[in-house]
């Protein structure tokens, strides 16, 4: 594991602490999210890619998986994005 972050998402009206953990393996350039997100956290991965490169960082070319745990539930918004970064 490369790193590891602590968020919130919320699960109906409670918030459930999410582990959002961030692996380079071998492969092609890529960055996969895995742990339910929903259209707009999938969405968030050109946002984090420009952040970073509008940050005036290279995105690396590497092959990232994100994590979010648990996988139980559906994580949705844009909150993650951050934390994803």
């Amino acid at each position: 594991m490369l790193s590891r972050a602590v968020s919130l998402a919320l699960h109906g009206i409670s918030a459930v602490k999410v582990d959002i953990e961030v692996d380079i393996i071998k492969g092609l350039p890529n960055l996969t999210i895995v742990g339910l997100p929903d259209s707009v956290i999938r969405e968030s991965k050109d946002r984090i890619r420009s952040a970073i490169e509008n940050s005036g960082y290279e995105f690396p070319p590497k092959n990232f998986i994100v994590n979010l745990a648990p996988a139980g539930f559906k994580k949705q918004g844009a909150n993650l994005d951050l934390p994803i970064d």
